[in-house]
């Protein structure tokens, strides 16, 4: 069951002004500590903070006046009193954890709001998908906004989802308590173009008076850019440069600056506050992808804002990027982001501004998190059958689905091959020239398979290719239900056998991730909710996960987060080169290129 709306301002105006007169006590207090104010960017010794139903009544140098005997009183002990950090951009499944394991993972690390893409499910399941992420999300005791996908298809024509999101969902979903705008407009071209269909899409958006979100995964900052600008995408989180961070702020949009499990774009980006001094308040800090074993072992947002301390940003600008930035973006400023009256009362206290331990976590008024252990509940949505069936293939795999036959007589075969770029969502379009053995083409010299199997419709097919960067060597094969954005099966390997394996395993197991090798399962992270999530406990996933990467790296692959590459290479609007149920797609250009070259 969906909890009641918290509360607004107007809602407990009288109980705020009634403490903050000392007419009446709060019902916590936080006392003594270095007050972090986001709005002038100063730390302000010898504070207090008063609480009354969840929101903030008072901050001053003495809130005695306003502490009665049942008032809750936590000495700060001179620590610092920050904001609750806010990832502006993020996608809960590739956390493979549903929204309530997400939060329980996060809320340690001091993260208390989030604007949630569920894009992914989206492709599985559609609107009904978006709505049980939405249910669940707000059943949570933290902060779980909702971006109502925008692109499934994220790229239309040049692959097949398991359900379409329509521009009539789009503004069904705008009505939801918990949609707070449209996710990341991914199909950049066709807002460039003026496609109906987008502009229709983003206009709903607008009527409702919500935030639509950005995705110019381009180079290009010519005229497709300024078209991309003029459509009303208001963010963007795809730079990877100085020069792309620039761009956006210049044209009116926030630079949301991203580290996730695998994606290191802050550093690239930073330097247009810290060296060429723009106004930092147009830039936003974000996650956008973590696994699990990131959450559990590294941090969310207190980890995105250590590096960019770490980056030379100064801690109070890191800070402001990451929550009252965030709050403004999405016309929240009044209700999170700062320590403020008026404001929920999300709250962390630490001994560190640099380094940032979170040492107590307050959410909506309550103690939610403590010395890093999650001390509240977070509710669970009963997920549905339909939502745990979804792996379909058609018929059990061979070898032979895998085959890539060579032209007639040909001794090699010169491949279009996807280059894996470390720590970055972009590839490479690479070619290569490929041994022929009994008239099918091999991979070699650092070249693997890849296909993509249809999972949502049991059509049976599979589109084979190839990729390099992995480092695999023997017979092996990694199968993954996970392929951003389409969802179907991604199978990465050096031996057609172990790719019908482990195909054929996510299929028994209803989804997730396996490893096989030499004919035997290596690892196995189960992942039942739509192939993408699991809803067990955070560090139970994560141990799992790490099982799945020692297994890669078990195989030969020594990349840094190797899975997030591999989850990926199904991500067609994204350059340069990918693989989806409708064959090779050159993304430079969005359209299908043959996998093997003509003999001259």
């Amino acid at each position: 069951m969906i909890n009641p709306p918290f509360p607004s301002w107007p809602d407990i105006a009288p109980q705020l002004i009634a403490v903050a007169t000392g007419r009446a006590p709060a019902d916590m207090v936080i006392r003594g500590g270095i007050w972090v104010n986001v709005h002038t960017r100063e730390a302000l010794p010898d504070h207090d903070v008063a609480i009354v139903a969840g929101r903030i009544a008072f901050v001053g140098p003495d809130a005695t006046y306003c502490t009665g005997p049942d008032t809750a009183v936590i000495e700060a002990d001179g620590r610092y009193i920050l904001p609750g950090l806010c990832d502006a951009h993020m996608h809960i499944e590739s956390g493979m954890l549903t929204p309530a394991e997400f939060a329980r993972a996060v809320i340690p690390h001091g993260t208390t709001s989030m604007f949630t893409d569920p894009h992914e499910i989206a492709n599985v399941l559609g609107l009904e998908g978006v709505r049980m992420m939405h249910d669940e999300a707000l059943m949570q005791p933290v902060n779980i906004f909702t971006q109502m996908p925008s692109c499934a298809p994220s790229a239309p024509g040049l692959e097949t989802t398991g359900m379409e999101i329509s521009p009539e969902d789009v503004a069904e979903a705008m009505s939801w308590p918990g949609i707070i705008g449209l996710g990341e407009m991914m199909n950049f071209p066709g807002v460039s173009g003026a496609d109906p269909k987008m502009l229709a899409e983003i206009a709903a958006t607008q009527r409702a008076g919500k935030t639509v979100g950005g995705h110019y995964a381009s180079p290009d900052l010519g005229p497709a850019f300024a078209g991309y600008v003029a459509g009303g995408p208001a963010d963007d989180h795809e730079g990877t440069c100085e020069a792309d961070a620039i761009a956006r702020v210049r044209q009116g949009m926030r630079s949301m600056m991203r580290l996730g499990s695998a994606w290191f774009d802050i550093e690239s980006q930073i330097t247009a506050v810290t060296q060429k001094g723009l106004d930092p308040r147009n830039f936003i800090l974000c996650t956008d992808d973590c696994h699990s074993g990131t959450l559990v072992n590294d941090g969310h947002m207190n980890r995105v804002v250590r590096h960019a301390i770490d980056c030379g940003c100064d801690p109070l600008v890191a800070l402001q990027m990451a929550t009252l930035n965030t709050a403004t973006h999405f016309g929240l400023e009044r209700d999170i982001g700062s320590i403020t009256p008026g404001r929920r009362a999300d709250i962390i206290l630490s001994s560190d501004l640099r380094t940032l331990p979170i040492e107590l976590v307050i959410a909506r008024g309550q103690i939610v998190a403590k010395d890093g252990k999650c001390l509240v509940d977070c509710p669970h949505y009963d997920w549905p059958d339909s939502a745990r069936n979804t792996v379909h293939l058609g018929h059990t795999l061979t070898t032979t689905d895998f085959e890539i036959k060579a032209p007639e007589g040909a001794n090699t075969a010169r491949a279009n091959v996807i280059g894996v770029v470390e720590n970055q969502a972009p590839t490479k379009a690479l070619q290569a020239d490929l041994p022929v053995l009994d008239g099918l083409v091999e991979g070699a010299d650092g070249v693997c398979q890849i296909a993509l199997v249809e999972r949502h419709r049991a059509t049976g097919d599979v589109t084979n290719g190839f990729v390099s960067g992995f480092g695999y060597d023997g017979a092996m094969a990694m199968a993954s239900s996970v392929a951003h954005d389409s969802h179907h099966m991604i199978v990465v390997g050096t031996d057609r056998a172990q790719m019908a394996l482990a195909a054929n395993r996510l299929a028994e197991v209803g989804g997730g991730v396996t490893v096989f090798k030499d004919g035997r399962e290596l690892a196995l992270v189960k992942l039942p909710i739509a192939g993408l999530m699991s809803d067990s406990p955070a560090t139970e996933v994560a141990a799992k996960a790490e099982e799945m990467m020692q297994a890669m790296r078990t195989c030969g692959c020594d990349l840094n987060n190797a899975y997030m590459q591999h989850s990926l290479l199904a991500l067609v609007v994204i350059p340069e080169l990918r693989i989806s149920d409708l064959g090779l797609i050159d993304v430079r250009k969005f359209e299908k290129i043959d996998l093997l070259e003509p003999q001259i």
